[in-house]
């Protein structure tokens, strides 16, 4: 059963946490328009879902084949690595040769590490819980990159992400932040505002609410971040967490970031149980509504956008899922903008 607590922090954030500034959703775009893989990704109409979820239109914003990496994950580590290649100038597919980049991923964060250092001449190290899916280990061991099995946890993994950075000189590109490490995942935050710059693009109307999922935070701050600018506070912004991994939910309730406790999650991708302190402070200010969603909620809304054509996984369709499970104030006349944000695990 869906659990929800309202921002009210809204409008004004954390009084000790504050969004940095700086994010440039026209820098992301002039840099993509130079990747060959690059183009927008399709923004759907899904009559037959509004229908079952009882709302009179829902968009969904459909990254599953964001390029060619399964998720929109690959706009955030590998802009970032994008970034550090154009700084140094040159050929830029040897530009960071002798670099190594590592970091710890559920999956699709890895990828876009993974493909972001093979294309500028970098080396990628990933390191993976004992909880992801094999079938993830093998895309990137596919893609270059020398996979670490690492831990229980994703908590786990990233610790030892940090240790083996530290101890060996590599750059961690994570895509969680904290007290001391900010640059980096802010450039991938700012990856993630290219979605919101063709949702934007694309609609012809404004929603009146906008669901957006949550693992450590990164991709609902920053579509919330960009789409505020656009749109003002015209939609209502809902963060959609599993009930076993509340990170941000219980973050925003103490007013400071916590770390929460919870069984694994099928949600794999979301399953993260501190969230990104960055992601927070956009959160704290731009959502309006925080709630969290049960495993065999989640199943129900995989299953259902696979009904519809849109194979995805339980991280993937969390938003829509959270829909048909029935949110307050999500009427008949409600027009509602989901993301799925990842393809099948075996894609």
């Amino acid at each position: 059963m869906i659990k929800s607590l309202a921002n009210r922090f809204r409008g004004r954030g954390l009084p000790e946490l504050q969004p940095m500034p700086g994010a440039d959703a026209k820098a992301v775009a002039a840099l993509l328009t130079q990747c060959p893989a690059h183009a927008p990704t399709p923004l759907l109409e899904c009559p037959d879902l509004a229908a079952e979820a009882g709302v009179a239109r829902l968009s969904i914003k459909d990254e599953r084949g964001r390029m060619g990496l399964g998720s929109f994950k690959a706009l955030g580590a590998a802009y970032a690595i994008a970034r550090e290649a154009a700084a140094v100038g040159g050929d830029l597919s040897r530009a960071l040769r002798g670099r190594t980049y590592a970091t710890a991923s559920a999956g699709n964060h890895g990828m876009s590490v993974a493909a972001g250092a093979r294309i500028f001449g970098a080396a990628a190290v990933v390191y993976l819980s004992e909880a992801v899916p094999e079938g993830f280990a093998r895309r990137l061991a596919a893609k270059g990159a020398q996979v670490v099995r690492a831990g229980a946890d994703y908590e786990a993994s990233m610790q030892a992400a940090l240790a083996a950075s530290q101890a060996n000189g590599w750059t961690l590109l994570s895509d969680s932040s904290w007290p001391g490490y900010v640059e980096l995942p802010f450039r991938v935050m700012e990856g993630y505002r290219q979605m919101a710059t063709e949702i934007v693009a694309g609609m012809d109307a404004v929603p009146s609410h906008v669901l957006l999922q949550a693992g450590v935070g990164g991709l609902a701050a920053a579509i919330a971040a960009e789409l505020r600018l656009a749109w003002g506070d015209a939609p209502q912004m809902i963060v959609v967490e599993p009930e076993a991994a509340p990170a941000l939910i219980e973050s925003v309730r103490a007013g400071r970031v916590v770390e929460t406790k919870g069984p694994d999650s099928a949600m794999g991708r979301l399953d993260c149980k501190t969230p990104s302190m960055l992601a927070l402070a956009v959160l704290a200010r731009d959502a309006d509504l925080f709630v969290t969603i049960s495993e065999e909620e989640a199943a129900a809304g995989a299953a259902a956008v696979a009904g519809a054509g849109l194979a995805s996984t339980p991280s993937g369709a969390a938003g829509v899922a959270a829909l048909l499970s029935g949110l307050e104030g999500v009427g008949p006349h409600a027009h509602v903008l989901c993301i799925l944000s990842e393809g099948p695990e075996d894609a």
